[in-house]
């Protein structure tokens, strides 16, 4: 457990300027059917029927999500792209729709900094 303690992962808070934003899309792709609904309103989405079930949504939160992580870890625009190619049975759409929202998102993550463990 030393060494997890040690790597550095990024802990938001409610304080934090990207959490609810995070949240949002986290709880789009999760609160899909009523046995979600007391997380749907606990995070502020109401209930399940405001969760994402088109496919072409939940590929554009999901990536959107993995862009705005990216930020999160830090990482340069390369160095996401390069990790991206380690995944070899994702389908390349879905690579380039991740890197997209990265650079998306470049300006909402301009300062900011890991908060590690």
């Amino acid at each position: 457990m030393f060494y997890v303690y040690q790597l550095p992962v990024p802990r938001l808070t409610k304080n934090d300027r990207n959490f609810n934003d995070i949240v949002q899309r986290a709880a789009k792709l999760i609160c899909t059917t009523p046995e979600f609904d007391e997380l749907a309103q606990e995070v502020g989405l109401g209930s399940h029927q405001q969760g994402v079930t088109d496919e072409a949504e939940r590929a554009k939160l999901r990536a959107e999500l993995d862009g705005m992580v990216a930020h999160l870890y830090g990482l340069t625009e390369d160095e996401f792209s390069y990790i991206l190619t380690t995944f070899p049975i994702v389908n390349a759409t879905v690579k380039e729709a991740a890197l997209e929202a990265y650079r998306t998102f470049v300006p909402m993550f301009a300062n900011s900094e890991l908060v590690s463990a």
